[in-house]
């Protein structure tokens, strides 16, 4: 009876409690992971503000393996959501079955790319030697042990398609809590331990997505009784593949323009000075704090609305978006208030020098102004993907970074001042809003509203 009633509650339970209870452990394991991303570059840039601007540049790689697993998960999530409010269960475990065929297909091919590329991949963006050798190392390291990440994303959006994301919360918790105690440990050199340096930070990475992937997979097999997962004469099935790509693709393509757009902007600062660099890279750490828990509340959103898509309540699934949307807006002003009034101590914390405070202090500042826009933004994507219409995500992400942030970003930087090269973010933010309205309300009057008017 318990499974019953667990199956069913995301279309039985009050919308907002709902909501909250499938969001907020997701958040705060977002939490603490953005609070790792933060720790592992204040440890690094007690090394060197070179080393911190090598693992800043190493982001978009980084990014790129995430947004992978993510997108992945994302059509899993999405596929198998829907196919539990239709009550189609061998559709859905085809659905979680193929998602980690897929998790581990794409751990083996990024563990080639990123070994082959390394070096490469810093050669062309600078010529200060300890920043190639320093990046390298970190991304060899990440890349060659990346199956921890991979097959950790994967399960975890298994167990949030069931509405068991307290064990998402441990699972991510206890790997973000791994990497912020071996960090130090690592870099320094602690006890019997010897001086990593970067090295070190890629380690205490790989070291806390490994404990993340245990954790999930055992959870899934002692927990999760609604997944069966088909491991015994597993084949791959193309129509299954299909439908999970349909809207993980988009996903992958929105998530992966992230990393050409941080590209873009490290080649237009870095001719300022690496400090600009370290700066942007600082930002993007600071960013995760604030943007990982409305990711969270997306995942919690998402498996919500693709279950009474299924289930045809159209009712349950506006309220599920509006209350979403009022969360995130409120939760992004908070952040823009901090990050404005804190901007200097937040800083400091890198060992930021005075050219550092000269250039970041107006930058966090700037760049923060987006963050009044964000939240509705990332929260109606996100809906997109939940839909089934993940294309409309892609193109508003596409038009955000690739047509407006980065010319507007290359633009300003002929004027040859770095603090104007700063406000292509809230420039590209205010065009994403306006885009996500107009294409909110054309999915509205296609999906949404031709559904019954009841629960």
């Amino acid at each position: 009876m318990s499974d019953q009633m667990q199956e069913n509650k995301m279309g039985v339970m009050p919308v907002k409690r709902l909501l909250i209870t499938m969001s907020l452990p997701i958040m705060l394991s977002m939490l603490i992971q953005a609070l790792y991303n933060i720790v592992d570059s204040v440890f690094v840039a007690q090394v060197s503000e070179n080393a911190l601007t090598a693992v800043s540049m190493a982001f978009p790689i980084q990014n790129l393996m995430i947004s992978v697993g993510v997108g992945t998960g994302v059509g899993v999530n999405a596929l198998l959501s829907r196919s539990l409010g239709e009550k189609d269960y061998d559709r859905a475990n085809k659905a979680a079955s193929n998602g980690v065929f897929l998790a581990v297909v794409s751990a083996v091919a990024f563990t080639i790319l990123g070994v082959l590329i390394a070096r490469p991949f810093f050669e062309i963006q600078t010529d200060v030697q300890e920043i190639i050798d320093c990046g390298t190392t970190y991304i060899s390291i990440c890349s060659a042990l990346c199956f921890g990440i991979f097959i950790a994303i994967m399960f975890e959006r298994l167990l949030q398609s069931t509405g068991r994301t307290f064990c998402t919360m441990i699972s991510q918790g206890a790997g973000a809590i791994v990497n912020i105690v071996m960090d130090p440990v690592l870099i320094f050199g602690l006890g019997p331990f010897p001086r990593m340096e970067v090295a070190g930070a890629a380690a205490a990475t790989v070291l806390g997505q490994m404990v993340s992937a245990a954790l999930t997979v055992l959870f899934n097999a002692c927990y999760n009784p609604e997944i069966q997962l088909q491991t015994k004469g597993f084949r791959p099935d193309g129509p299954t593949i299909g439908r999970i790509y349909a809207v993980g693709v988009p996903s992958i393509i929105l998530s992966s323009i992230g990393s050409v757009m941080i590209f873009g902007l490290n080649q237009i600062l870095i001719a300022f000075s690496t400090t600009a660099t370290a700066v942007l890279g600082i930002y993007f750490k600071v960013q995760s704090f604030a943007f990982m828990p409305i990711f969270g509340l997306n995942n919690g959103m998402v498996p919500i609305v693709s279950y009474n898509l299924g289930a045809r309540r159209k009712k349950r699934l506006i309220q599920t978006v509006k209350f979403a949307a009022v969360l995130a807006v409120g939760y992004m002003v908070a952040c823009l208030l901090v990050l404005q009034f804190a901007t200097v101590p937040i800083l400091q914390l890198f060992n930021a020098s005075e050219e550092m405070l000269a250039i970041g202090v107006p930058a966090l500042r700037i760049i923060s102004l987006s963050f009044l826009f964000a939240g509705f933004s990332v929260v109606v994507s996100a809906t997109f993907q939940a839909l089934g219409n993940g294309v409309l995500s892609m193109l508003v992400s596409i038009i955000r970074q690739l047509v407006v942030l980065l010319p507007a970003a290359w633009l300003l930087s002929l004027s040859g001042q770095v603090g104007l090269v700063w406000w292509a973010f809230p420039i590209a933010e205010v065009c994403s809003v306006l885009l996500c309205i107009g294409f909110m309300l054309y999915t509205y009057q296609k999906i949404i509203k031709p559904l019954p008017e009841g629960a």
